[in-house]
């Protein structure tokens, strides 16, 4: 397979993979391969970087302590803002959810909890919500 990085004749960039060059061609010249943004069918390719393949392995793995580190922080730092800056609103928090939603409640940042079933119901009828984060374990008590 061949990945190609494409422009259509309105300026528009996108990728698209093809199985050789020559079925690319032939997709093109047919007018088969269209702009996803505006349908145009006028492609060109673009100067892209070949992807090739390597004998050697990378010696560099990743470090996933750190990463994992980096993301239990981030995820500190959400539940956190969320605590500071939204209204608590407990087990009250798919009523008053909705309400907010429908205008019957004034409009302001809330969090709280809900059932499963609550939360599936508030995403059917298009209420934003989203879970907060679960509060990480202190890496300090960590064993």
């Amino acid at each position: 397979m061949i990945r190609y990085a494409l422009r259509c004749d309105h300026d528009h960039g996108f990728e698209a993979w093809f199985g050789t060059s020559a079925a690319y061609d032939d997709q093109v010249a047919r007018g088969l391969v269209e702009c996803p943004l505006c349908g145009s069918t006028g492609i060109k390719k673009q100067i892209m970087a070949p992807a090739v393949a390597g004998t050697r392995r990378s010696t560099s793995a990743p470090d996933t302590a750190k990463l994992q580190t980096m993301m239990m922080q981030a995820a500190r730092e959400v539940r956190s803002h969320v605590e500071r800056n939204f209204d608590y609103v407990g087990d009250t928090f798919a009523r008053e959810a909705r309400d907010i939603h429908e205008g019957r409640s004034e409009k302001r940042e809330i969090y709280g909890e809900a059932t499963p079933a609550e939360v599936r119901k508030l995403k059917d009828d298009g209420v934003p919500c989203a879970p907060l984060p679960p509060v990480p374990a202190n890496p300090a008590k960590l064993n």
